[in-house]
């Protein structure tokens, strides 16, 4: 097949690393993630003896985690990071985009430990630590908005937080509720809790912060071992089955003022740089989806024989492939610039890993559904591996922000 990575001036290190992932994707995370799609109940994705767990522990032993280092200052080490992101992160997304999101932020709690220089939280969290971390930021009553940082919902005072924290002298005290959509709520130990913080008079109930005055938000690595903590069940969906996703619930959590990362000067600035991160990794995994719809179309296209020949000598057939060449080759292009750019400047620009998000996710959802479409009725059938990339596509176009929310905070810098 024609489909070549024409990316030019990789190194022979990069190019390796591209290859690993790439056998890790094929033999690990595709079978892994058809065989936990397969399970009625997602309560057994995360149970013992699942193959989740060889999974992720594969998945560290080849080195795949790219937190795992710390944050290089030198520039040219800085670009060699930027393109093993998207390079791995691309292998992934094309092996089972599900995986992808759950084992990539796995690791998301130990950049904020980096990035805090508190030695606390690098001796817990950035020493050879196998914590498994979460994103704790939606809630039952704020989905995207928690993400519209240039929109004026984002700052209205009437709008009334799930999850608080409040200062306690040398502690902070987290109550309320994280949504079910936290990825890898059941099965994280350590939450990067995105909340409102509540000032020192603050009966942080969480329901709706009555009782004392939201100061502004806070970013706080909560231990989920900890006293107060409880999780809801495995959230059932239509894509991503692979990917755990589940509810949290704070109830009087303490912690010492060590564990907070961002209080309320800090936190548009760091919101924002976890949305350049989050959007910009969602933008490159969503390129190895389209590409993994237009490897089956094209495969399926020159095999399948209808009106006495491979449907691939079918005009519209070849066209629709093309059609889907082109998208995949516009997404691989953009996620891997904005992955470049944001990835080596001292001051990242959120609207293009908007772009990159939205824009790939998009092409991916349609290249899965041109993929159900040169199927057939066999694209339709579970023992066909499109109409799960289908499914896993449509969820790609929600989560993290949906892409209509997104789009209105990056038009906001043009």
């Amino acid at each position: 097949m024609a489909i070549v990575d024409i990316e030019v001036g990789l190194t022979d290190e990069q190019r390796a690393a591209q290859l690993t992932a790439h056998r890790f994707a094929s033999e690990v995370l595709r079978p892994a993630g058809r065989q936990l799609d397969a399970l009625t109940d997602p309560a057994d994705v995360i149970a013992d003896g699942s193959v989740l767990w060889k999974t992720r522990d594969r998945f560290r032993e080849m080195g795949l985690d790219l937190f795992e280092s710390e944050i290089p200052e030198d520039p040219d080490e800085l670009l060699n990071v930027a393109k093993l992101r998207y390079l791995v992160w691309e292998e992934m997304g094309w092996g089972d985009a599900g995986l992808a999101i759950s084992l990539g932020v796995a690791g998301f709690h130990k950049m904020f430990a980096q990035v805090s220089g508190n030695q606390v939280l690098l001796e817990r969290y950035c020493s050879g630590s196998q914590d498994t971390g979460c994103w704790a930021i939606t809630e039952p009553d704020h989905g995207s908005d928690q993400l519209a940082v240039t929109q004026g919902v984002f700052k209205d005072s009437s709008m009334k937080p799930n999850c608080t924290a409040r200062r306690d002298g040398d502690d902070y005290v987290i109550s309320g509720q994280k949504a079910a959509w936290v990825s890898n709520g059941s099965i994280a130990d350590v939450a990067v809790l995105f909340c409102a913080m509540l000032d020192g008079e603050g009966k942080g109930n969480g329901a709706a912060g009555e009782g004392g005055g939201v100061v502004g938000g806070g970013v706080v690595l909560v231990p989920l071992n900890s006293p107060g903590v409880s999780r809801g069940a495995p959230l059932d969906k239509l894509g991503q089955r692979a990917l755990n996703q589940g509810e949290i619930f704070f109830d009087e959590v303490r912690l010492p003022a060590d564990y907070v990362v961002a209080g309320p000067g800090e936190y548009d600035f760091a919101l924002e740089n976890t949305l350049v991160m989050a959007n910009m990794s969602m933008g490159a995994m969503f390129t190895g989806l389209a590409r993994a719809a237009l490897d089956h179309a094209v495969e399926y296209a020159h095999e399948r024989v209808q009106g006495g020949r491979p449907i691939f000598e079918h005009q519209s057939v070849k066209a629709r492939l093309f059609r889907m060449f082109t998208r995949y080759e516009a997404s691989r292009a953009l996620s891997r610039r904005v992955i470049t750019y944001n990835g080596t400047s001292p001051e990242p620009l959120l609207q293009y890993s908007i772009a990159s998000k939205v824009f790939c996710t998009t092409s991916a959802f349609e290249n899965a559904s041109d993929a159900v479409q040169i199927f057939g009725g066999n694209g339709l059938s579970r023992e066909y591996p499109v109409e799960k990339l289908l499914r896993d596509a449509r969820a790609s176009m929600i989560e993290d922000g949906c892409n209509e929310v997104l789009s209105l905070v990056g038009a906001d810098s043009l």
